[in-house]
């Protein structure tokens, strides 16, 4: 494993144009667009081989894009809809029994945002990002870098995602705020 690779699964500042990233990312790309070219049901062995984890009973509908898959970690009972984007710079961890709306981005990556130079020279960062179990987005959410969500919240459409939020909320908004607690 490179250095650059190895500072990135550390969270470290790494480069993303590095000749191994680079390769990695090809590769995940040529099985995104073999996903999002195949039939039904073909799909499932072709996101075993892209992802992490695919849970039991999970599904994506395509359109579907990553950055590398294998950071990628999908519960049981698990669907995302049409046109997820899930930039995987870090862990993305989706728990069981979760909905995603259409044209949802779950965005790992940072980029320097105080040294123009190091933006320059392809240097960033990335934060994982962790969703609970039972979590429900509207469509178009947008998920930061560093953010949990946690168990049985429910993400109003729309919605930009930059910090953590509690189990058990309905929250919405730009920036996402909690509105109020959900019952049961």
């Amino acid at each position: 494993m490179g250095a650059d690779k190895e500072r990135m699964l550390r969270g470290e500042l790494y480069r993303d144009n590095d000749p191994e990233l680079v390769a990695e990312r090809a590769r995940a790309q040529g099985l995104c667009d073999e996903f999002n070219a195949c039939p039904a049901e073909q799909r499932g062995p072709v996101l075993r081989k892209l992802l992490g984890r695919l849970g039991e009973g999970s599904w994506i509908m395509p359109r579907f894009q990553c950055d590398y898959g294998y950071l990628i970690e999908l519960g049981s009972n698990s669907f995302l809809n049409y046109d997820a984007i899930l930039l995987d710079c870090a862990r993305i961890t989706i728990g069981d029994d979760v909905s995603i709306g259409p044209r949802a981005q779950l965005l790992t990556a940072l980029h320097p945002m105080d040294d123009h130079e190091l933006r320059r020279q392809r240097w960033e960062t990335a934060a994982p990002i962790t969703i609970g179990d039972n979590v429900w987005f509207g469509g178009g959410v947008i998920v930061c870098p560093g953010v949990t969500v946690g168990d049985n919240t429910v993400v109003g459409a729309g919605s930009v995602v930059t910090r953590d939020l509690p189990a058990g909320v309905f929250a919405a908004g730009n920036p996402c705020r909690v509105i109020r607690r959900l019952g049961r």
